[in-house]
């Protein structure tokens, strides 16, 4: 691998964060590693820097540093993206109950599970899709919507809708405007700027059921 056309390091992540740091020097091995991480990232460990580190893999296909088909690399990332999704989704279902199983408990409580199914319910489709591009809620909405109980056809139909759009996707981006020196040296600010505006419909959607709860809660009151 050719790391002389390689970005230039993102001064905002450490080291072991960096998504070139990451890509670079694990040889063939590196489509493997990308997809294992995208995996952890997708189902138990949300500390990991899936946006960028998929942006960068776009970048280094395009300039030849990563020897791979563009479609192989995110076909494979999808999947394994997806598939992180779906064990996060096993594990929400399996253990997230257990711990609600008394209703009076410090911690958890049976109303949390209903508050959660009912949220998913009403947001599911728009949360599951957006969620992608948020950092540790990509993770943590994969458990919730296991413990919520979440119909798994409608899981399972915008996981992997939003998988495509967040791994394919950044991919692509990455390789088309990756070698753009401007976005190729603001990496980390253009990726908070995406992470801004996939949360402001859920931001709207949330104050929205607030006022309407308030409303409702006036006219019952008079």
């Amino acid at each position: 691998m050719n790391l002389a056309q390689s970005p230039a390091q993102m001064s905002i992540m450490p080291d072991w964060l960096n998504p070139e740091y990451l890509l670079s020097g694990i040889g063939p091995a590196v489509i493997a590693v990308l997809c294992l991480i995208l995996f952890a990232e997708s189902s138990i460990f949300p500390v990991l820097p899936g946006d960028s580190l998929l942006f960068t893999a776009g970048l280094f296909i395009a300039n030849g540093s990563l020897e791979a088909p563009l479609w192989l690399v995110c076909v494979l990332a999808t999947i394994a993206a997806v598939i992180g999704n779906a064990v996060g989704y096993a594990i929400g279902w399996k253990a997230g109950p257990k711990l609600f199983n008394r209703p009076d408990s410090r911690f958890f409580k049976q109303e949390y599970v209903d508050k959660t199914h009912a949220f998913l319910e009403r947001h599911g489709p728009k949360a599951i899709v957006l969620a992608r591009f948020v950092p540790f809620v990509r993770t943590f909405i994969t458990w919730l919507a296991g413990i919520g109980r979440m119909e798994p056809k409608k899981y399972f139909t915008y996981t992997v809708l939003g998988g495509i759009l967040w791994a394919a996707g950044l991919i692509v981006l990455g390789a088309l405007l990756g070698n753009i020196s401007f976005i190729r040296d603001n990496v980390d600010a253009i990726f908070i700027l995406i992470v801004l505006v996939s949360v402001l419909p859920i931001a709207i959607e949330y104050l929205k059921s607030r006022r309407e709860k308030k409303a409702a809660a006036t006219e019952t009151e008079q």
